[in-house]
C-alpha cells in the first residue's frame, strides 16, 4: 500500500515558523523550571520543588501540544536545542521572578502569534491559541500569587519555610 502523502500544509510559512518558536519557548520554559525545581530541591524548598517539577511538566504538555498541532496542519514540526539554562539563583525569591517573566514572556509571544494569524485571517489556529491564552491566564495568576507571598509573609525567621509550604497550595479559579 503507497503511503499517504499530505499535499498542502494549511499553515501559511510564517506562522509555521511563529508555531516552532513557540515549542522552543515551551521548551525553554519547561527547562527552566526544571532548573528552579533542582535549585529548591538543592537549598531545602521541598514544597517549591515539586511546583517547579509540575510547571516543568505542564510546559512540555503545552509544547506537545503545539508540536502535534502543526503535524496535524501538515506542518513540519522541528524538535528545538535547548541552551543557556539559567541553574544558579541569588535566592528563593529570585526563582518565583524569573517564573513570572517567563510566563509574562510566553503570553507575549503567544499574543504576536495570534496577532499575526488575525493579519492573516488564519482562524483556525487563533482558535487553537485560545486555550493557551486561558492557560496564561492562569500560570500568570500563580506566579503571581506565589510573588505575593515574599511579600505577605516575608522571609525572616519561619517566612521562607511558611512561604515554600504555601506555593504548593495556591489555585486558579475562573469567574
Amino acid at each position: 500500500m503507497k503511503d499517504i502523502i499530505r499535499v498542502k500544509c494549511l499553515l501559511s510559512t510564517e506562522v509555521e515558523a511563529l508555531l516552532n518558536q513557540q515549542i522552543k519557548k515551551e521548551a525553554q520554559s519547561s527547562s527552566a523550571y526544571l532548573s528552579m525545581a533542582a535549585w529548591c530541591n538543592s537549598n531545602g524548598f521541598d514544597f517549591s520543588s515539586d511546583y517547579f517539577f509540575k510547571q516543568a511538566e505542564e510546559e512540555r504538555v503545552h509544547q506537545l501540544k503545539i508540536y502535534k498541532y502543526v503535524l496535524d496542519m501538515g506542518g513540519t514540526a522541528i524538535s528545538p536545542e535547548v541552551t543557556n539554562i539559567k541553574i544558579e539563583f541569588n535566592s528563593f525569591k529570585e526563582c518565583f521572578e524569573d517564573a513570572l517573566d517567563h510566563e509574562i514572556s510566553v503570553t507575549q509571544s503567544l499574543k504576536n502569534i495570534a496577532a499575526y494569524c488575525y493579519k492573516e485571517q488564519d482562524f483556525v489556529t487563533i482558535e487553537f491559541l485560545n486555550w493557551f491564552f486561558k492557560e496564561q491566564r492562569e500560570e500568570e495568576y500563580k506566579a503571581r500569587r506565589a510573588l505575593e507571598l515574599f511579600e505577605v509573609i516575608g522571609e525572616e525567621g519561619t517566612g521562607r519555610w511558611q512561604i515554600d509550604k504555601n506555593v504548593g497550595n495556591i489555585v486558579y479559579t475562573e469567574a
